[in-house]
């Protein structure tokens, strides 16, 4: 009988060994199946220089089922290019002019499918194991539709940051606010709000949600353009029947104001005039007709405040400007706005005070002063 020699044993071993990758690769293979599907959806605007310092960290996240996308709003800055020549992984989906964030995503998101959305600003940097708590809370639990990571300022890591904080709630008459954040005073991030917790919105920031419920909920508020309108979705999701949390397992650090800086007239002007619309689609009727008159004198007051910031005349003149849209919205423009289904429940993370009383008035400068007990 021939001997088979160290040749054939030689041969032997590497087919054994190209055997053990093969095996090896499909049960890799498997597992990242096995994996809920998330796509991390980055909306693009004339952004270039965030997703030259940003985009590298949301590539380098160690969750294996992913993909990473960046829908670009008709840029004119050469984003498109540069993704393509940098970083040809990353698929882009051109939308032929500037739609805004509510529609942009509504258009971009209609061309992806995944089991989980995370909507995830251009400016923001996260650390590589940031996805993998917060789709592990979400599937723990049939009844969270959306969720967010703790968002800290990326000037100062150890203070929150205003969009989003720890998760957002809304006062009695509107005002949204968050867990680290009231107003303009972020606070310290010293672990008080290290637990996961059901809250009233999830930062557009960084959002994660559940794809079928985004497209059955049918999505953003074209009408809103941008500003609020990620309050709104999580409003009607919960009006649904779904839940909203924050997971601060998972940590995201955004820079902030990278479209529209905070006393820009176009912000204000968007912010008051979707507050406005989105109490009138959600609140209960017998709410709306006091609330919003009342609203409208409340924002009043904070125009004439406004007179005294940097581009007082225009940030007065912005505010009188939404009111008078939100007006011509309520009387012409309803049918282009989404609506909620019902409005049989009640919402979480809904303070039953008025933080401007609390916050202007008493002097409270903490979520956890005005909303006791409920950390």
């Amino acid at each position: 009988m021939p001997s088979t020699g160290i040749s054939g044993i030689s041969m032997f071993q590497g087919q054994y060994e190209n055997l053990w990758a093969t095996s090896l690769i499909f049960e890799e293979i498997i597992l990242i199946e096995a994996l809920p599907k998330v796509a991390v959806v980055i909306l693009n605007w004339n952004g270039c220089h965030y997703l030259q310092q940003f985009l590298p960290s949301v590539l380098n996240s160690t969750y294996a089922n992913k993909e990473v996308i960046v829908a670009d709003n008709a840029s004119t800055d050469g984003s498109a290019a540069w993704l393509q020549q940098n970083f040809p992984g990353v698929k882009i989906i051109a939308l032929k002019k500037n739609h805004g964030f509510a529609r942009g995503y509504n258009e971009a998101l209609a061309h992806v499918q995944s089991e989980y959305y995370v909507l995830l600003n251009s400016d923001v940097e996260v650390a590589p194991g940031w996805i993998e708590p917060v789709v592990e809370l979400m599937a723990s639990d049939k009844t969270i539709g959306a969720a967010q990571p703790k968002i800290l300022s990326y000037f100062d890591k150890h203070i929150f940051e205003y969009a989003g904080a720890a998760g957002g709630w809304i006062d009695y008459l509107g005002y949204p606010f968050a867990r680290g954040r009231v107003f303009s005073n972020c606070e310290k991030d010293v672990g008080q709000y290290d637990d996961n917790a059901v809250v009233f919105w999830a930062s557009g920031a960084a959002l994660f949600v559940k794809a079928e419920l985004f497209h059955r909920l049918n999505g953003f508020d074209n009408y809103f353009f941008a500003h609020m309108e990620e309050i709104d979705f999580c409003w009607r999701l919960q009006l649904a029947g779904h839940r909203v949390c924050a997971c601060p397992k998972s940590v995201v650090y955004h820079l902030g104001a990278g479209t529209l800086q905070k006393e820009s007239p176009k912000k204000i002007f968007l912010n008051f005039r979707n507050n406005l619309i989105m109490l009138a689609k959600n609140l209960p009727f017998a709410q709306a007709v006091w609330k919003i008159p009342f609203r409208l004198l409340l924002d009043g007051a904070a125009a004439l405040q406004l007179l005294s910031s940097k581009k007082g005349v225009a940030c007065f003149v912005a505010v009188i400007k939404a009111h008078w849209a939100f007006l011509y919205w309520l009387l012409f423009r309803q049918k282009e706005s989404v609506f909620p289904f019902e409005k049989k429940r009640a919402p979480n993370g809904w303070a039953k005070q008025s933080i401007v009383w609390q916050h202007y008035v008493k002097g409270k400068k903490t979520f956890a002063e005005i909303v006791k007990n409920k950390t």
